[in-house]
């Protein structure tokens, strides 16, 4: 079951690969989280002595968080994957012109995960050509929706 989507990064990356990590919340952003409180639309993967963390993806705390708690919505979460798999994503990220974006957030038996991906940057042609490719899926869709004739039989049996 998706939480939160980021639909930005498909437009602005080529996806080269996916993967899946857990991610270390707090007790409100969990509460915040099944409220879908999420934003992920700004937020990119950082590498850091060997951990990844999760930058720039805004949790908006609940009113009713504990009273005890100051919550900060835009704080910076821990990754959770295995050693061998980040050491494989650090390798690829030193190559010129790769990085990792988060895709979206999901739960997998009961628990957040964030998918990541390895993503190269998209130039001007070719975001201009995603929109071509988008704006004539949706006009097909329109012709094919009143180009169909109805199957209905006149009143003659």
């Amino acid at each position: 079951m998706s939480i939160a989507e980021n639909r930005r990064a498909r437009f602005e990356y080529h996806i080269e690969e996916q993967f899946e990590a857990g991610m270390v919340l707090e007790g409100w952003e969990v509460k915040a989280v099944r409220a879908g409180q999420v934003q992920l639309t700004d937020g990119y993967v950082m590498i850091r002595d060997g951990e990844l963390f999760l930058i720039g993806c805004r949790i908006n705390p609940l009113r009713t968080a504990s009273t005890h708690v100051n919550p900060l919505a835009d704080r910076t979460k821990k990754l959770l994957m295995k050693k061998e798999e980040i050491r494989r994503l650090i390798g690829k990220v030193e190559q010129k012109g790769f990085t990792l974006v988060p895709l979206n957030l999901h739960y997998k038996g009961g628990r957040v995960k964030c998918d990541i991906a390895l993503a190269k940057g998209k130039d001007l042609h070719d975001k201009r050509e995603t929109e071509k490719k988008r704006d004539w899926e949706r006009e097909k869709g329109r012709l094919m929706r009143h180009a169909v004739p109805s199957n209905k039989r006149s009143g003659k049996d």
